[in-house]
């Protein structure tokens, strides 16, 4: 994230059950039905296998994934190659900032309405300050994971299913905005949902939802419901994220955040647990920001989530 100023299967079935906002703002929305087939559980060490790779990357490439440098272009590469065994189209999209060469990725899943498209985004690059595996290694491991699982499923949406994983956020959100501001009018117009995932396994977590768009946030809590996990609405990364330039031009934009250097109050430790007056990631930014900054449950529940709103959202 852009630095600021300062039991399942019981679940599953409740979810499942539940409808989605009638009247919500989603784009090109129909009255709401329950997703097509269950989405399935995201299995959180398949997640952490992605992680541990982004973590040799990062290593291997002094200490960082960030914009410019050798580690970002290789953990480009391994999302890409994932993708390309699982079938997916991908398109690397080059842009320049800061005088070094940024890239995106952008994965589309064969089939689907094109003119209603459901993308769901992280952010790849690292600070320079460290690996990144928080901020934002779990949402880029998260979305691939997911991505993979509608590959293994078959999946056949009525929407279309594109993913993506912006170069330079930390500067700005600037590969993100670079993708925005070149699509044409009709192609913005194409996209009904922009989901975004920066930062969901937080080792002092909080569970977070973007209240942008009612539809989509809605499909997010009812997920969470159906866990028995509380939710606040996300207030700290406002503006601050990918989704911001899709907010910017009109598109509905959606997400998940487990927290960053806010710190979580005695409240909130009341009904997450965790500890209160310590931040949500004490090494937000940090060279600690390693594979060992994660909590497990908060990256467990999160993808699950993630991959609920996709199967839910392009039904």
């Amino acid at each position: 994230m852009k630095l600021s100023v300062s039991g399942r299967a019981a679940a599953a079935a409740v979810v499942a059950a539940t409808t989605l906002l009638a009247t919500g703002s989603l784009a090109g929305a129909a009255p709401a039905t329950p997703a097509v087939a269950a989405a399935p559980d995201i299995p959180v060490a398949n997640v952490k296998a992605h992680l541990s790779q982004f973590q040799s990357i990062a290593t291997a490439n002094g200490g960082n994934r960030a914009h410019g440098r050798t580690g970002y272009r290789a953990s480009l590469d391994y999302v890409k190659a994932k993708l390309d065994a699982a079938g997916f189209t991908t398109t690397i999209q080059q842009f320049t900032s800061s005088s070094r060469t940024g890239y995106n990725l952008i994965a589309d899943w064969p089939g689907g309405d094109t003119t209603r498209v459901v993308m769901a985004g992280s952010h790849l690059d690292s600070v320079t300050a460290g690996p990144g595996i928080n901020d934002n290694g779990s949402g880029s491991a998260a979305v691939l994971e997911t991505a993979l699982a509608v590959s293994r499923a078959g999946l056949q949406p009525t929407r279309h299913l594109r993913f993506a994983w912006w170069g330079a956020e930390e500067l700005g959100m600037v590969g993100s905005r670079y993708y925005v501001n070149n699509l044409s009018s009709a192609n913005r117009s194409r996209i009904s949902a922009y989901l975004n995932f920066d930062m969901i396994g937080s080792p002092n977590p909080g569970y977070f939802v973007y209240d942008d768009d009612p539809t989509i946030e809605q499909t997010f809590k009812t997920y969470f419901s159906g866990l028995g996990v509380p939710t606040e609405i996300e207030t700290e990364g406002d503006g601050r994220s990918d989704h911001a330039p899709f907010k910017n031009v009109g598109i509905p934009v959606g997400g998940l955040f487990s927290g960053a250097d806010y710190v979580k109050t005695s409240a909130q430790a009341a009904k997450w647990g965790g500890t209160a007056g310590q931040p949500f990631d004490r090494c937000y930014h940090s060279s600690c920001d390693t594979i060992a900054n994660l909590n497990d449950t908060a990256l467990d529940r999160n993808a699950d989530a993630l991959a609920y709103a996709v199967w839910t959202l392009s039904s």
